[in-house]
């Protein structure tokens, strides 16, 4: 598909490529009956979708796993964790002490959650790459306990948990391993907060029960927008569009450029002409992809501009299935869309920011200030409460 853009039609043409990828399932009555019947549903869905077996991995297994790992693979998860721990621990936030005009203060404090999930896709292609995404950034965190899911219990995905320390895996999968992490069973105490990528079913049973845990978001079909200016090696930008689209036959990858000589030689995908530089950053904004590669010295000068984008590589020879394992960002991204309004995954997904206040000797006036309001809201007792520290000496 070959589409013109310009500044003035770029958000158009971004929606009517995004309509491209429309998926829908149907999770609810999967989660509800291991909401109520615990694992004998959990195993009930497991048999029917899974691989069966016993749902707890032992350690002894994950030992095993590590063990027989390739050399080379295990060296170059090691490498991965190393660097996503890196990028992880740069991210947490610091706490900060304010001290008000009263005289009281607020502290904000940052504190992890105590449990927390890493949701693994496995089945015939095991990502144990997103093993080490989610649980090396929950440990960045400061987080008690990781939890691991992943369907099949497949070896690399065992010995990635091993190499990560994981401190539970089970072998489930798809809308009933995330109804048993979210609610828990008589086998599985729930978790804090959900990560990681997986099926449809899976994102969407995210969703729903993000009344209950944190999610990192919903990670839908992968994709990739590349903007590519004169001067450019075409070549490995068509790889990298290809890689992308291994990831499934949902995936969105769109070429981008001025040249229409460098959209033939990039015969991959979605191709955007667009009327100028300008115009194709309109569209990548207007897109909002998981993915946003800026390659050729005119393109790479736009990176500063880009606000709405999962992750950003600047360069022809920043690859993005480097970010997919070992360059230390984070491959769990939003997809969708949602980068105009959300983040990767990060540190900041498995902590939460709280106030601490100490009003002390700044009682009587902050009630000056807030008894008022409480009245005009028809709060009487709010107001009272307020009232009763008016006027009296702080307790030692």
């Amino acid at each position: 598909m070959r589409l013109e853009c310009t500044v003035a039609t770029a958000a158009d043409v971004a929606a009517q490529v995004r309509r491209t990828v429309v998926e829908t399932v149907d999770v609810a009555p999967i989660l509800a009956a291991v909401r109520e019947r615990g694992d004998a549903a959990l195993r009930e869905f497991e048999s029917r979708f899974g691989g069966g077996g016993e749902i707890r991995v032992s350690d002894d297994e994950l030992a095993a796993a590590l063990d027989a790992l390739d050399p080379a693979v295990r060296a170059g998860l090691k490498r991965a964790a190393a660097n996503v721990r890196a990028v992880a621990e740069a991210g947490l936030d610091r706490e900060a002490d304010v001290r008000l005009e009263e005289g009281h203060t607020v502290r904000l404090r940052e504190v992890p959650v105590r449990r927390a999930a890493v949701y693994a896709p496995g089945g015939q292609h095991p990502y144990p790459s997103s093993v080490v995404m989610g649980a090396v950034t929950a440990r960045a965190a400061g987080v008690d306990e990781v939890v691991l899911a992943a369907p099949g219990g497949h070896p690399t995905i065992l010995a990635a948990a091993a190499l990560c320390e994981v401190d539970e895996v089970y072998r489930m999968g798809g809308a009933q391993a995330i109804a048993a992490l979210a609610y828990g069973t008589e086998t599985i105490r729930r978790v804090d907060v959900i990560v990681g990528p997986g099926s449809l079913w899976v994102q969407e049973a995210k969703r729903q029960v993000s009344g209950s845990v944190g999610i990192d978001g919903f990670a839908g079909p992968s994709d990739l927008t590349v903007i590519a200016s004169r001067g450019v090696d075409p070549e490995p930008l068509r790889l990298d569009l290809l890689a992308q689209a291994e990831h499934g036959e949902g995936s969105l990858v769109v070429a981008v450029s001025d040249d229409p000589e460098i959209l033939a030689a990039l015969d991959v995908g979605t191709q955007v002409l667009a009327e100028d530089l300008d115009a194709a950053l309109a569209f990548a904004e207007a897109l909002a992809p998981e993915h946003l590669q800026l390659a050729g010295e005119a393109a790479e000068q736009l990176a500063p501009r880009v606000r709405s984008a999962g992750c950003l590589f600047v360069g022809a020879e920043s690859g993005t299935a480097f970010g997919d394992y070992v360059a230390g960002s984070n491959h769990t991204l939003p997809t969708d869309g949602a980068a105009r309004f959300a983040s990767g995954l990060s540190a900041r997904h498995f902590r939460r920011r709280m106030a601490e206040v100490r009003i002390g000797a700044a009682a009587s006036q902050l009630a000056d200030a807030g008894v008022p309001i409480a009245h005009a809201e028809g709060f009487p007792q709010h107001a009272a409460s307020m009232a009763i520290r008016q006027n009296r000496p702080p307790r030692t």
